[in-house]
């Protein structure tokens, strides 16, 4: 059994950003950049060679900075995003040999049934881990998968315990995600980066831009990690869900166990409300046009 101080440092070892951590970073500017050639993330070639549209991205920010998108506008038409963090640091190879499961089928399953566009956040060393259910996610239509760094390694020094990544490492881990998707069948993973832990600061921001991806953050945190209730976790993300809102979950048997039961009370009861869930690249192509 683990005690509760040591608990919350596992808790924020593992980057799951929740109330009593608070939600990492500092400013950010506001506009994404385009995607980089050299990372290769989002497109696709087509059978006769030419490349499929980029996914939707803003003008890049300011001062060779990556922007930050948090939430999508409060407009009358009611969208919500579900993002869900697939979370494994690059040391945890050991604990999933021993039976420890960062991954969460019964949660994919849920959102297939219940016809749940997402985004997962997905690190490159979870993709090796689980190279089968990465390309799934890679290969569905109702999914998109987005880069959450190789090692969820901090992209600053003081990022809840983690371990952190060198400046001048942080655009080739960013890569070395990318890497890793397409190395097990992933296609077409989309330009978005989501900070481990959620923290990043100017340095972070200028080293990642170089990768060409826009940073996503979130307006709701659902408190899922090491949660044991179910309801609780439902219920904040109802209370704190508004038109245009980036919801963060986890998809990690082992570090957010009552996810998908709570997704099963969360999804209908949006739905009653009169929202619509999208994935994240819709949010930003919304915002693109506005």
């Amino acid at each position: 059994m683990i005690a509760p101080v040591r608990r919350l440092a596992a808790l924020c070892v593992l980057g799951a950003v929740v109330t009593g951590c608070g939600t990492g970073h500092n400013s950010a500017p506001s506009e994404p950049s385009r995607p980089s050639d050299t990372a290769s993330p989002g497109g696709s070639a087509s059978p006769g060679g030419s490349v499929a549209a980029r996914p939707p991205t803003l003008a890049p920010g300011p001062a060779g900075l990556a922007p930050v998108f948090k939430n999508g506008k409060r407009a009358a038409e009611k969208t919500v995003a579900l993002t869900f963090d697939a979370d494994m640091t690059a040391d945890q190879g050991a604990r999933a040999a021993g039976g420890e499961r960062f991954d969460n089928p019964a949660l994919l399953a849920t959102l297939r049934r219940l016809k749940v566009p997402s985004t997962v956040f997905m690190t490159g060393r979870w993709a090796e881990e689980y190279p089968d259910q990465a390309r799934s996610i890679g290969s569905d239509p109702l999914f998109e998968v987005a880069n959450h760094s190789y090692s969820h390694y901090a992209f600053t020094s003081r990022c809840y315990g983690l371990p952190t990544v060198a400046p001048d490492k942080m655009r080739a881990d960013v890569e070395r995600a990318f890497t890793a998707f397409r190395k097990v069948g992933v296609k077409n993973a989309m330009p978005y980066f989501r900070f481990p832990g959620g923290c990043y600061d100017r340095t972070a921001l200028r080293n990642v831009a170089q990768a060409g991806v826009t940073a996503v953050q979130w307006d709701v945190v659902s408190g899922d990690a090491f949660a044991t209730d179910a309801d609780s976790v439902a219920e904040e993300v109802l209370r704190g869900v508004q038109p245009g809102s980036v919801v963060v979950m986890h998809c990690t048997r082992s570090a957010a166990p009552t996810t998908e039961r709570a997704i099963r009370k969360v999804v209908p009861e949006l739905r009653k409300r009169g929202y619509r869930f999208v994935r994240v690249s819709e949010l930003i192509g919304a915002a693109g046009r506005g």
